[in-house]
């Protein structure tokens, strides 16, 4: 068996990604192993890494515009850049991860396992913790990775993070229509369910999220630019009238993500007073997000 491991540039920063790949070669593993970085022009200083970590495949995506998407214009940059990367993935899984994400050292390992463990599982995701003493990025943490924190349930699931998750390479295949063009994770992941696998969660993955030099101005930007990409694409694929009930409805949307957040941080237990803390800065990042479906929902366009 072969382990393909693509790492998303979200921060684009060098420090972050030494980390990511540290964690990466520090694996305890049985399977060859294959980590790929697909990198736009911003973030040329990351290949300054190839001498470090010799097994990292540099990936350069060519003809793309992606300065505007860096600087919070649109997700082109994250949706492209993981293509790149399960397009040039050679292994017989497929695993996804963030460059300011690190990974636990057994993280390849229990990815193999898990996929054998659930036989029937086209995508298997882990937890996803948060790595940082400030506020804001705990607030960000809640409203991104909420749901993927420990303990989290094995089995099967509605939901799994990009930031955390590894593919078989036969259901990439059968879905590839989806994510040919732009890999969105909404939309490969309902394509699959569609297509009779299932998604499955288990705690014994994980990793942990240690966004450096966060601002509250780019942490709302995102919630806005992520909520319309995943609008836009729901819309694309449902069509009227669908998309149209959902634009309406927007406005609950603090509400509801919010008490979803609160049930599930007091039903697990481990960050409870954390996330009564950063509850007013959860609730503002929930209005942009709201604001962000509804522009998706009306326009039709991920952005």
């Amino acid at each position: 068996m072969k382990l393909s491991v693509v790492v998303g540039l979200i921060s684009g920063k060098r420090a972050d990604l030494e980390r990511c790949l540290e964690a990466l070669h520090a694996q305890t593993l049985q399977l060859e192993l294959e980590i790929l970085v697909p990198y736009d022009d911003p973030c040329r200083e990351v290949t300054t890494l190839a001498a470090r970590f010799p097994i990292v495949r540099f990936l350069r995506a060519e003809g793309l515009d992606t300065a505007a998407a860096r600087a919070g214009a649109s997700r082109e940059h994250h949706d492209t850049l993981r293509t790149i990367g399960i397009r040039a993935a050679t292994g017989d899984l497929i695993a996804l991860t963030e460059d300011h994400a690190h990974t636990a050292r057994t993280w390849c390992a229990e990815m193999a396992a898990a996929l054998e463990r659930h036989p029937k599982a086209a995508a298997v995701g882990g937890a996803v913790e948060c790595d940082s003493e400030r506020l804001l990025n705990w607030a960000v943490w809640f409203c991104d990775f909420g749901r993927y924190q420990n303990p989290l349930p094995e089995g099967p699931s509605e939901f799994v993070s990009d930031s955390n998750v590894a593919y078989r390479r036969a259901a990439l295949e059968r879905v590839e229509s989806v994510w040919r063009e732009d890999y969105h994770e909404t939309a490969v992941h309902w394509a699959m369910v569609e297509a009779g696998f299932e998604l499955c969660t288990t705690p014994r993955v994980v990793v942990w999220q240690a966004r450096s030099g966060l601002a509250l101005g780019s942490a709302l930007r995102e919630r806005f630019v992520w909520a319309r990409s995943f609008a836009g694409t729901r819309a694309r694929m449902a069509g009227s009238p669908k998309r149209w009930i959902w634009a309406v409805a927007s406005p609950l949307l603090p509400l509801l993500m919010t008490w979803r957040l609160a049930r599930t941080a007091f039903s697990r237990g481990a960050h409870k007073g954390r996330f009564v803390a950063a509850l007013p800065l959860i609730v503002l990042l929930q209005l942009f997000w709201a604001v962000g479906e509804f522009v998706g929902y009306v326009s039709a366009d991920p952005g």
